[in-house]
Order: C-alpha cells, then sequence, then structure tokens
C-alpha cells in the first residue's frame, strides 16, 4: 500500500528483455541503498517487487506481461526517470491517498494549459470504462502521483499540477502524447462496482416470475417441497 506522495526519482539503468516479460534495473542512491528483497516499491505507480541489488543503491524488477499491458514500464530506457515510494508503514502519515499500485490502464496527455505557478492538464483514457471511477475533486493516481480531479470527462479527466508536483515528479515533463499510468480511487471502484452489481441483481429478480412469498429456508411458501 502506498500513498502517491512520490519519494524521490529514480533513474533507470537499463530494461532487459525476458521472454515476454522484462527485467527493469532502477538506480536512487538516497531512498533505494538500504531497500531488501521482496520489499514493495512503486514505479511510476506500479507495485513491483525488489528482485535484486546489481549494485549500491540500485536495485531491479521482474516485470511480468501483465504489467507491460497496463503500464508504461514497457516505454523506459536508459537515463528515462521514473517517480518512486516505498511502501507504507502501519503509523505512516498519509500525505496523499489509498493508493495500491495496482494499476488499471494509461492515459495520453492532450493538453498542458500553464496558469499562473500551476499547470492543468487533460488526459484521454485509454479505456474509457474506467472514467466512471472519476469524479470532481475526487482521488486519481497519474504515474504514482496523487492527484485530485478537477474536470472529470466521458473519455478522461483534467488534473491541476502545483509546483512542487512539477518541480518533484515525472509530470513537470509531461507533454502531449505522453503516456502515464493510471490507478483510480480504490473506494470509488468498489462503491461503483457494488452499485451496478446491486441493481443488475435487482434487475434480474425483478425478470423472475413470481413464485409468492418465501420461508425462512428460502422455500417457496406456496408450493410444496418435491419429497
Amino acid at each position: 500500500m502506498f500513498s502517491g506522495i512520490v519519494e524521490t526519482l529514480g533513474t533507470v539503468v537499463g530494461v532487459e528483455p525476458r521472454g515476454e516479460g522484462a527485467r527493469l534495473t532502477v538506480e536512487a542512491l538516497e531512498l533505494l541503498a538500504d531497500v531488501s528483497d521482496g520489499e514493495s516499491v512503486a514505479v511510476n505507480g506500479a507495485c513491483l517487487t525488489v528482485a535484486g541489488q546489481p549494485a549500491p543503491g540500485q536495485v531491479t524488477f521482474d516485470l511480468m506481461p501483465e504489467t507491460l499491458r497496463r503500464s508504461n514500464l514497457g516505454l523506459l530506457s536508459s537515463g528515462s526517470l521514473v517517480n518512486l515510494e516505498r511502501s507504507l508503514r502501519y503509523g505512516d502519515r498519509v500525505g496523499g491517498h489509498f493508493v495500491q499500485g495496482h494499476l488499471d490502464g494509461v492515459a495520453e496527455v492532450i493538453s498542458v494549459i500553464p496558469e499562473d505557478e500551476a499547470r492543468l492538464v487533460r488526459f484521454r483514457l485509454r479505456d474509457p470504462r474506467l472514467a466512471r471511477y472519476i469524479v470532481e475533486k475526487g482521488f486519481i493516481t497519474v504515474d504514482g502521483v496523487s492527484l485530485t480531479v478537477v474536470e472529470p470527462a466521458t473519455d478522461g479527466f483534467t488534473v491541476s499540477l502545483v509546483r512542487t508536483t512539477l518541480e518533484r515528479t515525472t509530470l513537470g515533463r509531461a507533454a502531449p502524447g505522453t503516456t502515464v499510468n493510471i490507478e483510480v480511487d480504490l473506494f470509488a471502484r468498489y462503491l461503483v462496482d457494488r452499485r451496478e452489481a446491486g441493481a443488475d441483481d435487482h434487475e434480474a429478480r425483478a425478470g423472475r416470475p413470481d413464485q409468492g412469498e418465501t420461508g425462512s429456508d428460502g422455500r417457496s411458501a406456496n408450493l410444496e417441497p418435491v419429497r
């Protein structure tokens, strides 16, 4: 579990293809100096497991085909910058919101508009079905950064990036055409999915022929039990 508050920028040392997956090596001397194998680190918002430490301040991660399908990690190359956050510990301050690191997909930057010291950035979702989880003033995670939605749309959303976010994360380099990772708000997903499941269940029950009232054992009170 993470909070969407990026701790530092890391530099990609290398990306080694391995079958349909890949092995990613990232360097961040201060943040990753004491990391252990098996720990979780969010890389551009994707929860990855540390698989090795080839050098001080460097860690490797194994990227599964599913991770590559749902993220922008397959676009990385040597020298690329990535947002890094180590997993939360019980008792830590949560400055953003609860982030699982389980990516829902990607989006593309459509426009970047300066607004005083901030920038309004408009994103288009690759999968527009995710838009139903995005609401005005709700949470959204973009490349591992916890952000507030300024304006939702049927195929995307707009956020306002403050100066600190622009300076401390990769989003300060985002331009039209940039691909970013997206994770919708955990609670919004559960609420919407449960509501839709409840509506489907109600419709299914409404479509059944009336069989009379049921008893405490779930059988119809108007029907004789089968013997």
